[in-house]
């Protein structure tokens, strides 16, 4: 352990550039393989939802002509509205383009009743039923686009063509329906490859500006900081697309039969990946106090790089494992030993914005322990008992510090004045016989 950690503390030159070297080798080749998959199910998603697009409104036309009443326009625009939608949200989309249409059909049959059919009427109709819609809801969607649809389609049309209000809710049923027989039965997407698409380019990036921020505080450089701190403000988009891809994820197996046996994997993947918005919160303070601390010159020991370094390998293999239904054992090895460098730093010397630095990186590999399945009690023993043992091995305890009282035996010391304690040693001295 002893040489372990002298030479953490000690490398050469040499070694630091070939370390650095074969380091960013590694990181350039996963990450253009990373890309390339990426790219690869991207398209392969982008075709099956254009699949599902062309076969629900082939279903949904077939369907209308055999059962539905009227023309079949409608049919086959609400199946292909509801397979258009994001992932995620295509039942509560049907359910809204039902509710939309009911809405559209009521209020305007009513006004139809109080103020008759024209052009300034069709205005009328469309704003209440806009208004209506938009108090049901409390925001747009497709409740308020079908109830706006309805209510000018029914407003212009019934006065030359009647009994248009039931063609209608049986087409946006039909249309609905089909849509959801679809996604659900027909041609379901890969509910993984979903989850993988999406998350790939947040832990890619998150792992890069760990790199960035550890290379940072090695060579000094305050404006390398500042850009991994841009970098990590910028991932909000990246990290809206994951959680559009969890609910979509989790709506395919869900719904569908055939996706029901990938339930377990995607679980285990949903909650792995539910914990990476934390550490990005955290490896954004950790860049931000980074800045702070170089552009003020104070002391960044050699360990607190590297404990960024190891965090970002766990969470690379922690996407590995989930990705490969592999265990957690080396990504949970990573993280003690980036929490083992935290505490070695801390016996090295840091400020105050390093002991920040140094709870803000323990904090995030607690995250990456309970995205593996460690509970919060358990997760957080594991990471303070790693940074104790780096603290001690840099920082030896004082033989006051090493003392344990002994269990059963706790009861504190009477605490006992100078001149008391000598005038007890004198009398234990001259104690009298009869009292021995």
């Amino acid at each position: 352990m002893t040489d372990r950690a002298s030479d953490d503390r000690a490398p050469s030159a040499l070694d630091r550039v070939v370390e650095r070297g074969g380091h960013v080798l590694t990181t350039a080749r996963e990450e253009g393989g990373a890309f390339g998959r990426s790219r690869r199910r991207q398209l392969e998603i982008i075709l099956v939802i254009a699949a599902q697009a062309g076969l629900a409104a082939a279903l949904a036309a077939l369907l209308a002509a055999r059962f539905g009443p009227g023309a079949h326009v409608f049919a086959p625009a609400a199946a292909v509205g509801t397979i258009a939608t994001a992932i995620g949200q295509r039942v509560r989309r049907t359910l809204e383009l039902l509710a939309g249409v009911g809405v559209g059909i009521v209020v305007t049959d009513l006004l139809r009743y109080l103020v008759g059919s024209g052009i300034v009427q069709t205005g009328v109709v469309v704003t209440v039923a806009i208004a209506t819609a938009l108090l049901v809801a409390g925001r747009g969607g497709a409740l308020v686009g079908q109830a706006g649809g309805t209510a000018v389609l029914i407003a212009t049309l019934a006065p030359a063509d009647h009994n248009l209000e039931v063609p209608r809710i049986v087409d946006a049923l039909i249309g609905g329906l089909a849509g959801l027989f679809v996604v659900a039965v027909l041609l379901p997407v890969n509910p993984l490859r979903v989850l993988d698409n999406a998350a790939g380019p947040v832990v890619t990036e998150l792992t890069r500006q760990l790199d960035a921020i550890a290379e940072a505080q090695t060579t000094g450089d305050a404006e390398g900081a500042m850009r991994a701190l841009q970098a990590l403000r910028g991932l909000g988009p990246d990290v809206g697309r994951l959680t559009d891809a969890l609910a979509g994820a989790e709506e395919v197996v869900t719904i569908a039969p055939a996706r029901w046996r990938r339930r377990r994997h995607f679980h285990r993947y949903a909650t792995a990946l539910r914990h990476l918005e934390q550490v990005i919160l955290y490896t954004r303070s950790v860049a931000r106090r980074t800045v702070t601390a170089l552009q003020h010159d104070e002391p960044i020991p050699p360990a607190l790089p590297m404990a960024l370094s190891r965090l970002a390998d766990a969470l690379r293999e922690l996407h590995h494992a989930c990705r490969d239904e592999r265990e957690f054992l080396r990504a949970g090895r990573l993280v003690l030993e980036s929490a083992e460098c935290a505490g070695r730093a801390w016996g090295q010397g840091v400020s105050s914005l390093g002991e920040a630095m140094i709870n803000d990186i323990r904090t995030a590999g607690s995250e990456v322990l309970r995205a593996s399945g460690c509970r919060t009690e358990e997760s957080n023993e594991l990471v303070r008992r790693a940074a104790r043992a780096g603290e001690t091995e840099t920082h030896p305890p004082t033989r006051a510090q090493l003392y344990r009282p002994v269990p059963g035996r706790q009861r504190r010391p009477t605490r006992v004045h100078r001149g008391a304690r000598s005038h007890q040693a004198r009398r234990r001295r001259i104690r009298p016989t009869d009292e021995r």
